[in-house]
């Protein structure tokens, strides 16, 4: 594992990226960097507000730019779920950083997405998060290094384990 490559966190909203972001870079001894919360600092306003107001495709449009004007290095990076839709972002991120997806299974995610009108998840009107489920799935396998089925980890557990895979590679 490059001390200086970046490590990228991808996967569906509510899998954890956040968490177990803050906890590898706490880990690691690294810097880490939520896109959305970096988002949400530069525009003053919610994902949520954003997406209501400017629309889905202006919000993506945002969001790869913000993630183009990330410079940073030995960096832990936690994206948002939608982030895989932009080529010219994930290019970028993965120039200086191993990308991985943390993935779950749609009934756990389902469970956990408790709070989905007011979290800024990208969705178009009447679609259900089995549909987000089926879009993204292809895109977090496109753009994976590394793929951690966290299914059965504790937070910490997906920590060691992406630790363990780092060092593979």
């Amino acid at each position: 594992m490059s001390e200086s490559k970046n490590i990228v966190l991808i996967g569906m909203p509510a899998v954890g990226k956040s968490t177990i972001g803050v906890l590898l870079a706490k880990r690691l001894g690294r810097y880490f960097l939520d896109t959305d919360v970096f988002i949400q600092a530069v525009s003053g306003r919610g994902l949520q507000e954003i997406i209501d107001s400017d629309g889905l495709d202006k919000f993506c449009k945002f969001e790869a730019e913000h993630i183009l004007c990330i410079d940073k290095t030995d960096c832990v990076i936690a994206t948002g779920g939608s982030a895989v839709y932009s080529d010219k972002a994930m290019n970028h991120l993965k120039e200086n950083g191993t990308i991985i997806y943390l993935s779950l299974p749609l009934a756990i995610i389902k469970k956990r997405l408790t709070d989905l009108n007011i979290r800024g998840v990208v969705m178009s009107k009447g679609q259900t998060i089995d549909d987000l489920y089926k879009k993204r799935a292809p895109f977090y396998e496109k753009w994976a290094q590394i793929k951690i089925d966290c299914q059965n980890l504790t937070h910490e557990q997906a920590v060691d384990e992406i630790i363990k895979r780092l060092k593979d590679l």
